[in-house]
């Protein structure tokens, strides 16, 4: 990639697509307006970061390893503030994350369903990571959410002697399948309305379109068995509730 070869022409692009996203959301008077913009920017220098770091690390295991550790924090951290930050939040949140992806991990790659390589160790736990970050932050956010909503109805049932677990019980489980929606119905449309990056960056890779395919399903698999673990324990662990949560920011 050179420049202006290649990257004004990517420069002008990005640019123009902020001044989009941010003229739509100035005409609409929505809040943040500039939150989008600032997260392009700031993703852009990451990845410009994150891309040199990686050229000499991704054959490395123990770079490879260090990386992931620092996907991990960060994304655990992320997920914390979005449901509300405190020591018990950051333990529940990184707790929850770190069986759901390990687990699924370990499934991925003692059955054989991709190749256990530095290389996919780094792409499939960047995938999975991020994606468990998202169904963390989705999942925590909807409970206390559903919580604050219902409180009279929560109160009610302690009042007749059920348990703080036992009273929200309906509110964990709607909590747990909305966080699991965006992940659901990227995989039931997988191919007819969308091409995930992971098949097309295989595809441009080199790799045939049935390999990728092949690698597209089990990051999928991944994504969602990863999801369901983080959102159930997540959740349980923020349901046993005796007072009334504080609003979300």
């Amino acid at each position: 990639m050179t420049w202006p070869g290649e990257l004004l022409p990517t420069l002008v692009g990005v640019l123009a697509l902020i001044a989009l996203t941010t003229l739509v959301l100035a005409v609409a008077h929505v809040p943040h307006r500039w939150a989008p913009a600032l997260a392009i920017l700031r993703g852009t220098a990451q990845l410009a970061v994150i891309s040199v770091v990686l050229t000499g690390v991704i054959s490395d295991p123990l770079w490879v390893g260090a990386a992931l550790v620092v996907m991990f924090g960060v994304a655990a951290a992320t997920a914390t503030r979005r449901i509300g930050w405190s020591a018990a939040h950051a333990t529940m949140v990184a707790g929850g994350m770190a069986i759901g992806i390990v687990v699924t991990l370990t499934i991925v790659f003692a059955t054989g369903a991709i190749e256990f390589s530095a290389r996919y160790v780094l792409a499939m736990g960047g995938i999975v990571i991020g994606n468990a970050m998202t169904i963390a932050t989705l999942a925590g956010r909807r409970f206390t959410e559903g919580t604050i909503d219902r409180w009279d109805e929560v109160e009610a049932w302690m009042s007749l002697g059920a348990t703080p677990r036992q009273s929200t019980v309906d509110i964990v489980r709607n909590a747990i399948s909305n966080a699991l929606i965006p992940a659901t119905d990227q995989t039931k449309t997988t191919g007819l309305v969308t091409l995930p990056g992971a098949f097309v960056g295989a595809i441009f890779g080199g790799v045939s379109p049935l390999e990728a395919g092949r690698f597209q399903i089990v990051v999928l698999a991944a994504i969602m068995a990863a999801g369901a673990i983080t959102a159930v324990l997540v959740v349980r662990w923020l349901a046993p509730v005796t007072r009334k949560p504080l609003p979300l920011g």
